[in-house]
């Protein structure tokens, strides 16, 4: 007698699809994933990096409920997405641009997403999809521009501030002068740091908020937030290394007000995430 071959349930040939849809992504982008969690191990500025993947995991088994009662319709508008992602890899490999090649990651899956699962279940994966683009490094371009008006910004208020409590300081570019010492706003005290991580964290919290324009809100609040705890930071610095000398700008005076001034920021977005809930 001759076996008969079984033929696979719908459940089995979705789960096979995205399995070989998977492998295939990782052999192809391997050599980027790699790199780009290298820079989350280094870089601090995106060590948030770690986590938003975490996070986006959760989404999908919060939502499994909703998702298993969605119709599976293939979508060839999937494959099109898919093509303009590979090209944004070639492009990005052809002018060794990391970010492209990252992006177009996340492009390539989102269109596999849409081919193997259709428009219905892929709009519910939007959120999870999408949020990791906050775990990828911006371009240096793009950061360099960004620091240096923030570096002035805050070593020019937190002069302001300095000398409006009566201390004897004066600034030059994003150089503060003290009596004692010489206080440099560098890139790490930016700002840009505080921002990046505040809008991951922001971002999820806006996932819970029902409507759009709220989520709006509360998004946009991290840019005065980061920016007026990262012009206290450097205050409290300046007034530590007016008192204390040199060390209270590095070491753990330095790494300790950091903590204490991102832990505030927390508290803010959170607190305004819990008035905008209310509405």
């Amino acid at each position: 007698m001759e076996a008969k071959a079984k033929a696979l349930t719908p459940q089995r040939e979705i789960l096979a699809g995205l399995s070989l849809f998977g492998l295939a992504l990782l052999y192809l982008y391997f050599p980027v994933l790699k790199g780009l969690v290298w820079d989350w191990w280094h870089d601090p500025n995106y060590s948030h990096g770690f986590l938003l993947p975490l996070f986006s995991a959760y989404f999908v088994w919060i939502n499994r409920e909703k998702l298993a009662q969605l119709p599976v319709k293939t979508s060839f508008w999937g494959l099109f997405i898919v093509l303009g992602g590979l090209i944004l890899f070639l492009l990005g490999w052809v002018a060794g641009e990391q970010f492209t090649q990252r992006f177009s990651f996340l492009v390539v899956l989102y269109g596999g997403l849409v081919f193997l699962l259709g428009w219905p279940i892929a709009k519910k994966l939007a959120f999870p999809v999408w949020i990791l683009v906050l775990a990828i490094p911006i371009p240096y371009v793009i950061y360099n521009s960004l620091t240096f008006p923030l570096k002035l910004f805050a070593s020019k208020v937190a002069t302001e501030l300095l000398q409006f409590f009566g201390f004897s300081v004066y600034r030059d570019g994003n150089i503060i002068v003290l009596p004692n010492m010489v206080l440099e706003v560098i890139d790490a005290c930016s700002g840009i740091r505080s921002l990046i991580s505040l809008l991951a964290i922001t971002s999820i919290l806006a996932y819970f908020v029902p409507k759009t324009i709220w989520k709006i809100v509360l998004l946009l609040s991290t840019i005065p937030i980061a920016i007026g705890v990262n012009v206290l930071r450097v205050f409290i610095t300046g007034v530590l290394a007016y008192h204390f000398g040199p060390k209270a700008a590095h070491g753990f005076f330095h790494t300790f007000s950091g903590l204490v001034v991102f832990g505030l920021s927390i508290v803010l977005v959170l607190t305004v995430h819990k008035l905008v809930a209310k509405r």
